[in-house]
């Protein structure tokens, strides 16, 4: 008992200097930001605010529109999570619960789909958007999410993974599709759902590529086109403002990481056991 207690206070030591070294760079870009620009890259880096100072954070707004930029990325990041885990909800309820003919060759297809660049789709995308005069418009980043592939296979597996007893009980007191999904499938799909939310809101709020192509004006871009904005125009400015851009981008991803962690595990969990 010993010897195991002694490799497992080993192992939680190991683990505990990885878990360090991993998030060092955070830390220091978060410290490098709330520092007076003048200590901001001293040698050896320092690893508390001294001086502390939140004036990296005040000169934000005076060089680009940061409230705006993350107004938009918020709104983008709410409308690809709730509009496209809806359609994903429907469409993977049809893959496991109505079986029509063709539906295995449908979703091979689908499954195709994730196999092409999306360099390869964006043209089309842009003159599609063009048509609808959705250029420089955050519409434009939204809408092509409304379609996750990806999602559809997931949840279709997860759902898949639930007793169909469970449906046959509720057809007989006389329920319907739609309440059987969203009164009894999705509930009990609640932790593949949040798995997939994590997942969705990190690819949009991380969305640069297609912010490049569709956004032009400052008001209409979202945060991550406006990071680099700000590098462009930041002119002699401390290099430690645009530190505090980016950690003012970053912490919302973690925060929605670490509210949801628990469920995003158990769901890749579920999944892999139950497959």
């Amino acid at each position: 008992m010993s010897r195991r207690k002694f490799a497992r206070a080993v192992g939680s030591a190991v683990l505990v200097v990885i878990g360090l070294i991993m998030i060092a760079p955070l830390i220091w870009l978060v410290v490098t930001s709330l520092t007076e620009p003048s200590y901001a890259f001293t040698v050896p880096p320092n690893w508390l605010p001294v001086p502390f100072s939140t004036a990296n954070y005040a000169a934000i707004d005076d060089l680009v529109p940061l409230g705006r930029m993350a107004l938009n990325s918020i709104l983008v990041a709410a409308a690809s999570i709730s509009l496209s885990l809806l359609f994903s909800v429907l469409a993977a309820y049809g893959f496991s619960r109505l079986p029509f003919r063709g539906s295995r060759g449908l979703m091979i297809v689908l499954l195709s789909a994730l196999m092409v660049p999306v360099q390869l789709t964006i043209i089309p995308v842009f003159v599609l958007m063009r048509g609808l005069a959705l250029v420089d418009d955050i519409a434009a980043l939204w809408l092509p999410t409304l379609i996750n592939v990806f999602q559809i296979f997931f949840l279709r597996q997860y759902f898949n993974s639930i007793p169909r007893e469970l449906d046959e009980a509720a057809r007989v007191d006389g329920a319907g599709h739609l309440w059987i999904l969203f009164r009894m499938i999705v509930p009990l799909s609640a932790p593949a759902i949040a798995a997939l939310a994590i997942l969705a809101f990190e690819a949009s709020w991380n969305n640069f590529f297609g912010a490049l192509i569709f956004l032009s004006s400052p008001e209409n871009m979202t945060l991550p086109v406006g990071l680099v904005l700000l590098s462009d125009v930041r002119g002699g400015v401390s290099a430690a403002v645009v530190f505090a851009a980016i950690t003012l981008v970053t912490l919302p991803v973690l925060i929605f990481f670490v509210i949801f962690q628990n469920k995003f595990v158990s769901s890749i969990a579920t999944v892999g056991l139950r497959g």
